[in-house]
């Protein structure tokens, strides 16, 4: 006898363009409301069954010493870095707009891990899914 099993980080439905919309309405809300002042814009993008979080930052000031590191000026330094996204997570969907798998974007390994929400589930809402990713924006 075959039993089917719904897996979270894999398969999945391909994002209408109605709940795009919906679901970048509702992280820009939340995270305005929420992480106010900890990024300068959001990317919220959308690929197939995939929605990808990117956040862009204002640069701390580097020292004299990271400077003569990376042997830039400190404008050449403060440009590079105010264009460089941080990947925050990806949300994968499956039909059901309260109900997306998620995967934490590590550095260390360069790629996207599967992760749990902080509920304990493999499943939760995309506000709950910037929660977690937020981790990487400090506060200033």
């Amino acid at each position: 006898m075959k039993l089917w099993m719904r897996r979270p980080h894999s398969g999945g439905v391909k994002i209408p363009k109605d709940v795009q919309e919906r679901t970048r309405k509702r992280i820009e809300e939340y995270a305005a409301k929420n992480y106010a002042g900890r990024y300068k814009r959001l990317d919220i993008r959308f690929k197939g069954i995939f929605c990808y979080i990117d956040a862009y930052q204002e640069p701390d000031e580097p020292s004299e010493s990271l400077l003569k590191i990376t042997r830039e000026t400190r404008e050449e330094y403060l440009r590079r870095l105010s264009g460089t996204q941080t990947h925050l997570c990806r949300l994968r969907y499956f039909g059901n707009e309260e109900e997306w798998s998620l995967a934490f974007y590590t550095y260390s390994n360069e790629k996207y891990e599967p992760c749990v929400f902080t509920n304990g589930s493999f499943y939760g809402t995309p506000e709950e899914g910037f929660d977690i990713g937020a981790t990487y924006l400090h506060k200033k």
